[in-house]
């Protein structure tokens, strides 16, 4: 996965040359200036910009399985974010495949969802597993993402992490896709993922 760099370092007092971080703000002026490709798919985690791996037929077909039970299960008690940045913090706005926001008013049109405002986020690894397990996770964790599940498009597999704990999740399980999913902030919404299932026994 390549990274982009400033041009411009940052220097400390006796040390060699160290990279620039970019915030939230300086990555939103970048992308208005049109420094990056129209095409471009990048996200900012920790203050740098990440190109995002390639999405392949699996990984589209997945997302829209996704999307489609998901937008069937919430029935307006919760926002499907689809590939689209939520704020963490002032140096990160990952952008997740997938995820369930608190509804609002205005649909998110006066500013970008917040770890608060998040209620589920879903990624689907095709060729980013180990980046998704290693970045992502933690980063969801440690800013308090109550429930993240990490779909692999290629077996059609969720492992489900939930109760965000010191950067990492303290329970984590492989649900029967069988079942209908339910979803730990909504109590009254279940996730009917048979489709899914189908499609990784294909």
């Amino acid at each position: 996965m390549g990274m982009l760099y400033s041009e411009t370092m940052s220097y400390t007092a006796g040390e060699g040359p160290g990279r620039h971080r970019y915030t939230v703000a300086d990555y939103n002026r970048m992308g208005d200036a049109g420094i990056f490709a129209p095409d471009a798919r990048v996200e900012l985690i920790d203050g740098e910009v990440i190109d995002m791996a390639p999405i392949g037929s699996p990984h589209v077909s997945t997302v829209l399985l996704l999307d489609y039970s998901l937008q069937n299960a919430v029935k307006g008690q919760a926002l499907v974010l689809v590939q689209a940045p939520i704020v963490l913090d002032d140096y990160s706005a990952p952008q997740p495949d997938l995820a369930l926001l608190r509804p609002r008013d205005d649909y998110y049109r006066s500013s970008l969802a917040r770890a608060a405002d998040v209620l589920l986020i879903v990624e689907v690894a095709q060729s980013s597993m180990r980046y998704d397990r290693g970045v992502k996770l933690p980063l969801y964790a440690r800013h308090g993402i109550p429930e993240f599940w990490l779909v692999d498009a290629a077996s059609q597999k969720l492992t489900r992490h939930r109760a965000p704990l010191q950067g990492s999740y303290a329970r984590i399980d492989t649900p029967d896709l069988g079942k209908p999913l339910g979803i730990e902030q909504l109590p009254a919404v279940h996730v009917d993922l048979a489709e899914l299932l189908a499609a990784g026994a294909a």
